[in-house]
């Protein structure tokens, strides 16, 4: 009887390894032709993904122009837009199709906004900002080589 019960549970340890890989870390994602990870989301989560990034877009914009213009709160208004409080309205169902690589970037982004607004507004030196915003953007050049989108019917 022990034997049966140790079985059982190597069994779901495996299963539930192997669950936790492909959600929490693989994700759902294929080669695409660009030899990128193409990740296969339906229309609406393609529809997010693509409204926060053109989010960072914007903000990335209003944050150049508060720095040409010295007008930091321009700054960290923009940057806390789209810092870590923005992250909140993405569904778990679509966070266990990203793979951990894609979900690292972009936390690691929204955290960066984040600090970037309270950098500006405590500091509030132009060329700290300037310099944060290159970092920033690392990730956005990153994420963009690494990944593309792939819309799939609705699953």
């Amino acid at each position: 009887m022990c034997k049966l019960c140790w079985a059982l549970l190597a069994v779901m340890i495996l299963v539930t390894g192997g669950l936790t890989y492909k959600f929490m870390i693989q994700g759902d994602t294929v080669t695409g032709t660009d030899g990128r990870a193409a990740l296969q989301l339906n229309g609406a989560e393609r529809d997010l993904v693509l409204s926060e990034m053109r989010a960072f877009l914007v903000s990335v914009q209003q944050i150049t122009k508060g720095i040409a213009e010295n007008d930091m709160e321009l700054v960290a208004e923009y940057a806390s837009r789209v810092g870590r409080a923005a992250q909140q309205d993405v569904p778990m169902s679509l966070m266990g199709k990203l793979p951990i690589g894609f979900k690292k970037l972009g936390l690691s982004t929204h955290a960066a906004f984040d600090q970037l607004a309270l950098d500006a507004r405590e500091f509030g030196g132009r060329d700290q900002t300037l310099a944060a915003l290159h970092e920033l953007m690392n990730n956005c050049v990153a994420c963009h080589a690494a990944y593309r989108i792939e819309t799939i019917s609705k699953r």
